[in-house]
């Protein structure tokens, strides 16, 4: 695995878990107290977009059978991350329907585009895959069409071999009754 993407998760953990004490000790404050809390909070949170961003950029840039699992878990950093952000919208929200609310809309969405990234993801491999299965048909055929030419040079081949050898057979029976 890579050491760069390595620091750089180590480096959104510990801000993850940071930013998460600060959301429950927000929660108990009031007044001045809290919305200082929630700045530096806000600002962790742009801290931790960019480390993921740095995380994925890192992730592409490997060889494919370390990205798969690179990229799994910065899903998983991304999804940690969002509900970061909810628990941010809810302890600023004065009104709790209202957050109530918006955390369900928020989180529909969510599933919604991380659901179509799936899936486009899915179709991007079908689409390859289907690809790759028609380059194996062309050259199967290719091989199939030499092979043919093959046969049938072979098969001229021994046609004339055939009339080379009954012409001999003829002459010799010739030559032997002409003998007698």
């Amino acid at each position: 695995m890579s050491e760069v993407f390595e620091g750089y998760e180590r480096q959104y953990c510990e801000l993850s878990a940071n930013l998460s004490r600060k959301c429950t000790s927000a929660g108990l404050l009031d007044g001045e107290q809290k919305k200082q809390k929630v700045s530096e909070i806000k600002a962790g949170l742009d801290d931790a977009e960019s480390l993921i961003r740095k995380m994925d950029l890192e992730a592409r840039s490997l060889q494919p059978n370390v990205k798969g699992m690179l990229l799994a878990k910065l899903r998983e950093y991304k999804s940690d991350l969002n509900n970061l952000k909810s628990e941010v919208k809810r302890i600023t929200s004065t009104n709790a329907n209202q957050a109530a609310r918006d955390e369900l809309l928020e989180s529909g969405m969510t599933d919604t585009l991380m659901a179509s990234a799936d899936q486009r993801t899915r179709l991007l491999k079908a689409t390859e895959r289907l690809n790759q299965s028609g380059d194996r048909i062309k050259e199967s055929r290719r091989t199939m069409l030499e092979t043919e030419d093959l046969g049938v040079s072979i098969l001229q081949d021994l046609h004339q071999q055939r009339q080379a050898l009954l012409h001999a057979h003829d002459t010799a029976l010739q030559d032997s009754e002409s003998d007698m």
